[in-house]
């Protein structure tokens, strides 16, 4: 899991982030909110691990300010505050875990597994590159949170790779979702999908020679 970690205690960020990675994770870490704001306009995570009292933008106002960017990401807050208010303010902006400080790092590694075994962290958005995601929910993709125009069919195409992320999608399978049955020999297919691989910017689809096109995980 890729992880963007908002901590500015320097201690306790190199902590966590030397925890986390020790356990699998990969993990970004950032002592000030308008540095990591900036950071998640241009790469995708899968988690937030977030401060609330951080400087230049506070963590409650860092997650409000990727909401109006449409950008969602499950997210568990650490803080000293036990102000009623921000902690109803943290949970009304979608967080999923709210711990005090302070903790043990153990205690924070098994609210993560509870949230990736119970399935809480949304996953709208799929990371298919350093730059680029797939909003699952809208069908959109995503160039460091913009919204790219395509036309329907590398729309269709886009959406089946990236719903089979690290799955080779055959060219039976395009032919079936995109075309619908419509009899469609392989060159047209290729045809189509190197035109989308022409407008992406990263090489985000590979050929798998003799079988189809895939998407794979980062």
């Amino acid at each position: 899991m890729k992880i963007l970690l908002l901590e500015d205690e320097v201690m306790l960020n190199e902590s966590i982030q030397e925890f986390l990675e020790g356990v699998g994770h990969m993990v970004e870490s950032f002592f000030d909110g308008l540095e990591a704001y900036e950071a998640i306009k241009k790469n995708s995570y899968d988690l937030l691990i977030l401060d609330i009292n951080v400087p230049n933008m506070d963590g409650l106002t860092f997650l409000e300010r990727l909401h109006e960017l449409k950008i969602h990401i499950g997210t568990i807050y650490i803080s000293a505050l036990v102000d009623i208010e921000d902690i109803s303010r943290a949970y009304n902006l979608g967080c999923y875990d709210y711990l005090k400080k302070p903790f043990h790092l153990k205690e924070l590694a098994l609210r993560l597994d509870r949230i990736i075994l119970s399935s809480e962290v949304p996953r709208v958005q799929l990371r298919l590159s350093k730059n680029y995601s797939y909003d699952q929910e809208h069908s959109t993709l995503l160039l460091n949170g913009i919204p790219q125009t395509l036309t329907k069919r590398q729309s269709q195409i886009m959406d089946l790779l990236a719903r089979n992320r690290g799955r080779v999608v055959d060219f039976e399978q395009f032919s079936t979702y995109i075309w619908d049955d419509i009899i469609v020999d392989n060159a047209t297919i290729r045809a189509e999908i190197n035109r989308l691989k022409k407008f992406l910017q990263e090489d985000v689809i590979s050929n798998v020679r003799g079988m189809g096109y895939m998407i794979d995980k980062p």
